[in-house]
């Protein structure tokens, strides 16, 4: 190996190893060295949260008060965000279902097609697993 390389790699091997040591050894952590303090409490953060929902609550109400809408509620806000979670996760998994069907059809089409059978088509291949599974 090069001489030249050899330094290098110690030195480079040396400092490392120095301010792994250094890490190690050094009687403060580095919480104390840093002064690392949380700005704020989970308490705090927690009552910032709800004060942000009420004020943001306020000014939706507010602005449907001036249009002559009713005025939201909480209870109503989670209602409505659950109804639109539950139709997702709904179109989520009939997009998932549809890609399933696409897959299976497709492998089931390529063994057809190495047998030289017809291939099937999407809503044959459903007609079949559904008379199946019923």
């Amino acid at each position: 190996m090069d001489p030249f390389a050899v330094i290098m790699l110690g030195i480079v091997g040396g400092v490392l190893a120095s301010l792994v040591l250094l890490g190690l050894l050094h009687p403060r952590s580095g919480v104390q060295a840093l002064r690392w303090e949380p700005t704020r409490s989970a308490e705090v953060e927690i009552q910032n949260e709800i004060d942000d929902l009420d004020q943001m609550l306020e000014a939706a109400n507010a602005r449907r008060r001036r249009r002559g809408a009713p005025e939201l509620t909480e209870d109503a806000v989670r209602a409505s965000v659950g109804r639109d979670l539950a139709e997702t996760v709904r179109r989520r998994d009939d997009l998932l279902a549809d890609l399933d069907v696409a897959q299976m059809l497709e492998v089931k089409n390529a063994r057809r097609r190495a047998k030289g059978l017809p291939e099937v088509t999407a809503d044959e291949y459903r007609a079949r697993v559904e008379g199946r599974t019923r």
